[in-house]
């Protein structure tokens, strides 16, 4: 079952977005940090509620394309959730190209 995004706004708890106004947040244009943020600070219960309102395709998508950082932890379990191998996440790609000296 393909479940498409749905038109009302999402139901999340502003504490999780304390560094946006809240009540202005394009929720169409902002998905890959809402996506992360939610994968990363939520709770299950958020991460329902991200696939009801994007989508398990559109996730997916964001996951392996474009987000750009997830911690390790959120990658383990990104992973497991959604039967992703992490060399397929943009994210652990960048991080390989990017490991070295901090100097």
């Amino acid at each position: 079952m393909i479940i498409t995004q749905s038109t009302s706004k999402p139901h999340f708890e502003a504490r999780l977005f304390w560094d946006f106004e809240f009540e202005k947040i394009n929720w169409e244009k902002s998905y890959k940090t809402i996506i992360g943020r939610i994968l990363e600070r939520g709770t299950p219960k958020d991460r329902v509620e991200l696939e009801r309102y994007y989508g398990r395709d559109k996730i997916i998508d964001a996951i392996q394309h474009e987000i750009a950082y997830l911690p390790d932890f959120v990658i383990e379990d990104v992973c497991k959730h959604y039967a992703l191998q992490k060399t397929n996440l943009y994210c652990y790609s960048r991080k390989l190209v990017r490991s070295g000296h901090w100097l």
